[in-house]
């Protein structure tokens, strides 16, 4: 069986491998995609190694899977204003915007020419069955060419298939990207920009069966996201343009503490010259899925309470902590019985049967990065009966005693589950605490109030996220049959501030001063231009250091 085929099988396990631990690895993959960067991307018959399991695999090896961030705005951000301003003028030239997610509807005039050319430079279907793209192992690559054949055709998708069937990929683009519509009233941020769309391909039955996510939740692979990322980066290096990457996925898996595999690459590719990741934080600001506590040796009872409505198949949480605190765990089921843990072993692996409940729990302690080796401890419930279940945190070796723990992001549980005590703070979602990329929440423009679900900074190693806000509620934008619609959520964002960062992109192709402009040096110029209350401490974990203007932030220049 070719790789083409044997990648997308729910019959092959993917793993993520570093370099450095290549050389620990004992079983040859069947197929191997290599991505520019520290990561490679493994593939594995599952008959040919152990079941998943935190025991077996390493923690950051198994891929994670990551859910969509959601379902006046570019005036009060300033983009209108460098749109129209006759000296600059920035609407997107020579730039490609990137966008990781759904897939595009293609034949939307919000995505094409005057003449009804496209401006869509390619798309890379992972869930194609033929033509990948140079490099890799699987999906499909459309390009402009075919794009173009396709749109003056009768039967468009017969030449170019690729559909989005959920909308949320095509919504971002016209935001961010749209073609200006003068008798609607609507364009978007950067209307004569270059598209580059990568359609994900949906998350195996076996991950979404390990992580106990249902059926119908929108979800996708850590390793196919990497992939994603590798391809637009060597796009925009074979057709010598800046990019700017807009990602509008998340999850609650990791430390939060800006490492971890993907933000990890993130990092790396946000940091290369003339490319700018920009991210949405999630909304899971008031979802109480996230605790923060303290257990010392002092004050030892330190205890989390997780409340079921309902019996499910099973659920997991994380709990993390910055090295070098150690901690071990103790859990009583609702109906009072409880288990004590024995001594903590880094690496260990422990399993209880609550019989009155009829559930299993396993819990496994790990160490996690690859500088850090910050504490991981995995606990997951299969079969837990409704009621209030009890996790008790006891501290083995402390200096603060501070830990975090989080449940799967909203949309990932099969069942209403939270925490009674929850923290709105640190629920900003993974990638969004990488430290490299522009970090984005959100925020009402009709009234300048806090979007209420914009996730939360700061990270777990106290650095600054969200960077600032950009509007977030009611935007309008294209959906799948190219009527003007409106949503919210912060993955809208992060598309209008891509679009702020290819007009700063722009303006450094003019004057030679793009090759040296990356997210981080973007990410300054936005910062010094956000607007700020002076009756608010800036920066903060709601806001970051302020509103997103564009247009201020080249007065200051």
């Amino acid at each position: 069986m070719n790789c083409d085929q044997l990648i997308p099988s729910n019959d092959v396990i993917d793993i993520i491998i570093s370099r450095d631990e290549q050389g620990r690895v004992q079983e040859i993959p069947d197929c191997i995609q290599t991505l520019d960067g520290p990561y490679d991307l493994y593939y594995y018959k599952r008959e040919r190694v152990p079941p998943l399991s935190i025991r077996e695999y390493s923690y950051s090896s198994i891929p994670k899977c990551l859910g969509l961030l959601d379902t006046t705005a570019l005036e009060v951000s300033g983009i209108i204003q460098l749109q129209n301003q006759s000296a600059l003028s920035l609407r997107g030239q020579g730039v490609l915007v990137g966008f990781i997610d759904t897939g595009i509807a293609y034949e939307n005039a919000c995505f094409r020419n005057p003449d009804g050319s496209t401006r869509i430079t390619a798309i890379w279907d992972q869930t194609g069955e033929q033509s990948p793209p140079q490099g890799y192992l699987y999906g499909t690559e459309y390009t402009k060419e075919q794009i173009n054949a396709a749109l003056v055709s009768d039967n468009p998708r017969a030449i170019v298939p690729q559909t989005d069937e959920n909308g949320h990929g095509t919504f971002l683009a016209s935001i961010a990207c749209g073609s200006e519509d003068a008798p609607n009233n609507f364009v978007g941020a950067v209307p004569e920009s270059d598209i580059l769309v990568v359609k994900l391909k949906p998350a195996k039955p076996y991950l979404r069966n390990f992580f106990y996510i249902p059926e119908e939740a929108v979800v996708y692979q850590e390793n196919d996201v990497m992939a994603a990322i590798d391809y637009l980066d060597r796009k925009a290096r074979e057709l010598g343009k800046p990019l700017v990457v807009c990602v509008a996925l998340g999850m609650n898996n990791g430390s939060h503490a800006g490492s971890g595999v993907l933000s990890d690459y993130l990092n790396y590719v946000g940091g290369l010259w003339q490319r700018c990741v920009v991210i949405a934080t999630g909304n899971e600001a008031n979802a109480r899925h996230h605790v923060m506590g303290e257990s010392t040796m002092e004050d030892p009872s330190t205890e989390m309470e997780i409340s079921l409505e309902k019996s499910m198949e099973g659920f997991y949480l994380e709990l993390w902590a910055n090295a070098p605190e150690l901690f071990s765990v103790g859990i009583r089921a609702p109906g009072g019985s409880l288990y004590q843990p024995s001594a903590t072993q880094l690496g260990g692996h422990q399993e209880h049967e609550f019989y009155l409940e009829n559930t299993r729990v396993e819990i496994d302690y790990r160490t996690v990065g690859r500088t850090r080796g910050d504490q991981l401890i995995f606990i997951r419930f299969d079969r837990p009966t409704r009621g209030i279940w009890t996790v008790y945190v006891y501290p083995d070796t402390t200096i603060t005693g501070y830990f975090h723990a989080w449940l799967p992001m909203t949309g990932m549980l099969p069942e209403n589950v939270i925490f009674l005590e929850p923290d709105p703070d640190t629920t900003l979602t993974t990638p969004s605490s990488a430290y490299v990329p522009i970090t984005v929440g959100g925020y009402n423009a009709a009234d300048g109030a806090l979007y209420l679900e914009s996730g939360r900074g700061y990270t777990t190693m106290n650095s600054v996220k969200p960077d600032f806000t950009a509007p977030a509620v009611n935007v309008q934008g294209v959906g799948l049959r190219g009527i003007y619609m409106t949503g919210s959520g912060t993955s809208i964002a992060a598309a209008i501030t891509s679009g702020a960062c290819a007009q700063v992109l722009e303006w450094g192709l003019r004057r030679e001063r793009a090759i040296g402009l990356n997210s981080a040096e973007i990410g300054n110029i936005l910062i010094r231009g956000c607007e700020r209350d002076k009756d608010r401490v800036y920066p903060n974990s709601q806001w970051g250091y302020g509103r997103l203007n564009v247009y201020n932030a080249f007065r200051n220049l």
